[in-house]
């Protein structure tokens, strides 16, 4: 597989994105009134902004988003290349593929932010350029638990909680990608270490040749 399918993989995901931050811009009210239920109340479709990182943590304005946005560029310069370099040595196609699913997502998330507060016109009130500080649309969203935690329990009990993460499609590609790598690691990191195989004789013969050359020394 030629190295540019790789990129082909990362825009498909940016495509993806894109046109359902599209479609839940253009046809969902925001918040709650226009909720859309998918799977009872537990997954359900629901437009919201999200100003900064993951889980809303922001920078400090009135350049914290810049810094952020300029970082993701950054980070996502990298990741592109690195999916090169891991191309050039031969890297399984699955590690690849998760790697540019990653790229796509960040790609998404990044265009967003760069102009979204043009093209939707919904950077923040006190932002001093909407270029660079569009919100981040999120769509998808998962009603985990929302309550108090009996008292009963050490340390968090009688604490409030809420677990309803609400993300969108780079979200969910960057998520799988890491999922994934996570859970092939040993099958995707092989061939480094069939290409530098570490020996119990290994240690041996390099201990023999400290003591040789201890002795000559001597």
């Amino acid at each position: 597989m030629k190295y540019w399918k790789y990129y082909l993989v990362a825009l498909l995901v940016i495509v993806i994105d894109q046109l359902s931050k599209w479609a839940v811009h253009r046809y969902m009210p925001m918040g709650m009134p226009g909720e859309i239920p998918l799977l009872g109340d537990w997954f359900k479709l629901h437009y919201t902004l999200n100003p900064g990182m993951a889980f809303g943590v922001e920078l400090p304005p009135p350049y914290g988003k810049i810094l952020l946005t300029s970082f993701r560029l950054v980070a996502v310069a990298g990741i592109a290349y690195y999916i090169y370099r891991l191309w050039k040595q031969r890297a399984p196609n699955g590690l690849l593929v998760c790697i540019a699913m990653i790229l796509g997502g960040a790609l998404g998330n990044v265009i967003d932010s760069i102009f979204y507060g043009v093209i939707y016109n919904n950077a923040p009130y006190n932002a001093p350029t909407p270029w660079f500080h569009g919100q981040v649309i999120d769509m998808l969203y998962v009603d985990i638990y929302e309550g108090i935690l009996p008292a009963s329990w050490p340390l968090v009990g009688g604490s409030h909680v809420s677990l309803w993460p609400i993300f969108n499609i780079a979200d969910s590609a960057i998520f799988v990608g890491v999922a994934l790598i996570l859970l092939f690691q040993s099958r995707f990191f092989a061939h480094h270490q069939a290409a530098h195989p570490v020996a119990a004789d290994d240690v041996a013969a390099a201990q023999a040749r400290r003591d040789a050359e201890a002795s000559e020394v001597a």
